[in-house]
C-alpha cells in the first residue's frame, strides 16, 4: 500500500539507560494527535538497528523522516539518505525532535528538548531548507576505502576523548554538569598534544596540536561561526596552553566565546587535509569512530540534503 505524501515515518531513539523513556514518547504523541499528524513510529532498542529502521522508512516510500534522538541518531539518518539515489534524497526531508545525550544540531536551529509543543508546530509548516554535509574520507584497517557524513562536526585529538569520556560519564552519573566535572577530572590523566601535519587552504600546521575541529554547524561551541549552507567549513586548530589556560579555554567553550582564547586558530576553508594525527581519537558527530590509516579528507558537500528548520 503507497504512503500518502503528508503521512510522517517517525523513528523513535529512547535515551539510553531512562525508565521514563516511554512516558517521553507518549507526551511527543499526544502533541502529534493534537496537531492532527498522520503518522506511523518505528522505536530502535539499540544504535546499530537506527541505520535500519531509517533505510526501512525510506524504502516505504515515506516522504517526511522525522528522527526523535539525538546528534548519532540523526548522523545515521543522514548517511541513510546520502546511500539512495539523489532522486529519492531530493524527495525526503528529514526533520528533528530532539531526544539524545547530545544534541547540538537541533540547538543551532532552535530546537529545544523541553518544547515539544512548538518542535512539532514547526515541522508541521515544512519549512524545507536544503543544507550543506561535510564527509571524512579515509582508509579503514582492512586498507578499505570509507566514507562518513556529519552535520555538526568532526574532532581530532583531545576534545574527542573528552567527548567519548563525557557520554560514559552521562550514563554514570545522569547529569550534563556532573558528566562535565567527571570527565575534565578524567581529562588529567590523558594525553593533552598530538604530533599533527594538517592542510588547510595553503597553510600547513606541522606541529603538536591539543585538538582540531572541523564543524559543518557550530561543533558543540568550537566552531560558532559556521553554517550548514555557505558551502564552507569552519575549523579550529588548538595548541597546547598551560593548564590554566586550559580551564580558561572549557570556560570560554561553554560560554560561547571559544574563538577568543589566544590558543585557538580559526580557519574557514572547503577541505581539509590531514596528513598525520599520531594516536589522535576522531569523532564524527560526538561519535568515536576507528582511527583512519594513514592521511584522510575532510571536506563539505554543498546543499545536498533537505531538512526540516523552524519558522
Amino acid at each position: 500500500m503507497a504512503i500518502a505524501n503528508s503521512r510522517w515515518g517517525i523513528l523513535y531513539c529512547p535515551k539510553h539507560g531512562q525508565s521514563s523513556s516511554m512516558k517521553r514518547w507518549s507526551k511527543i504523541e499526544s502533541c502529534l494527535l493534537e496537531q492532527n499528524i498522520e503518522f506511523d513510529f518505528v522505536q530502535s532498542e539499540r544504535q546499530a538497528s537506527v541505520t535500519r529502521l531509517v533505510n526501512m522508512l525510506i524504502n516505504n516510500g515515506y516522504k517526511t523522516i522525522i528522527i526523535v534522538g539525538g546528534d548519532s541518531a540523526l548522523n545515521d539518518a543522514a548517511n541513510c539518505l546520502m546511500s539512495v539515489d539523489k532522486d529519492i534524497r531530493d524527495s525526503i526531508a528529514l526533520g528533528l525532535i530532539p531526544n539524545g545525550v547530545m544534541n547540538d544540531f537541533a540547538h543551532y536551529w532552535g530546537f529545544k528538548e523541553n518544547d515539544i509543543e512548538q518542535t512539532v508546530r514547526w515541522l508541521k509548516e515544512r519549512r524545507v531548507r536544503k543544507i550543506d554535509l561535510g564527509c571524512i574520507r579515509y582508509t579503514n584497517k582492512k586498507n578499505e576505502k570509507c566514507h562518513r557524513y556529519f552535520l555538526n562536526c568532526v574532532n581530532i585529538g583531545l576534545i574527542s576523548s573528552m567527548m567519548n569520556m563525557r557520554q560514559q560519564t552521562r550514563r554514570l552519573f545522569g547529569s550534563r554538569t556532573l558528566s562535565f566535572i567527571g570527565s575534565m577530572a578524567m581529562m588529567m590523566f590523558q594525553r593533552l598534544d598530538y604530533k599533527m601535519n594538517i592542510k588547510i587552504n595553503s597553510d600547513v600546521i606541522d606541529r603538536k596540536v591539543m585538538t582540531v575541529c572541523i564543524g559543518n554547524a557550530a561543533g558543540y561551541g568550537q566552531t560558532p561561526n559556521a553554517v550548514p549552507y555557505n558551502g564552507l567549513l569552519d575549523v579550529s586548530v588548538v595548541y597546547h596552553p598551560e593548564m590554566t589556560q586550559l580551564f580558561e579555554g572549557f570556560y570560554l567553550l561553554i560560554t560561547g566565546k571559544f574563538l577568543n582564547h589566544h590558543s585557538v586558530h580559526p580557519y574557514r576553508t572547503n577541505e581539509v587535509v590531514v596528513n598525520e594525527a599520531v594516536k589522535a581519537l576522531v569523532s564524527v558527530d560526538g561519535r568515536l569512530m576507528r582511527t583512519p590509516v594513514g592521511a584522510y579528507k575532510i571536506a563539505v558537500e554543498q546543499e545536498v540534503l533537505n531538512f526540516l528548520i523552524p519558522m
